[in-house]
């Protein structure tokens, strides 16, 4: 009795190199999904609490950028 892995060889021996090619990326992809499945998952409690730390000076220096960019808006129509 064969195992997985010589069924799979043998396989593989009678494909063309486009059905291979379809393989490779196949494989390729099966490699990318076991790393993301493997990356710790966020904890939404923490991403709040971040969220919530720097809300205020995010909006402060948004306001700060924007008071900026319609200055140089009011510069460019006066052009």
């Amino acid at each position: 009795m064969m195992t997985t892995k010589e069924q799979i060889t043998q396989e593989l021996d009678s494909l063309s190199e486009a059905d291979l090619g379809q393989i490779a990326e196949y494989l390729a992809f099966l490699k990318f999904r076991s790393r993301v499945k493997s990356m710790p998952s966020l904890d939404e409690t923490k991403l709040a609490a971040l969220y919530a730390e720097f809300g205020d000076e995010d909006r402060g220096l948004a306001e700060q950028g924007m008071s900026d960019y319609a200055q140089s808006l009011a510069e460019e129509d006066a052009r």
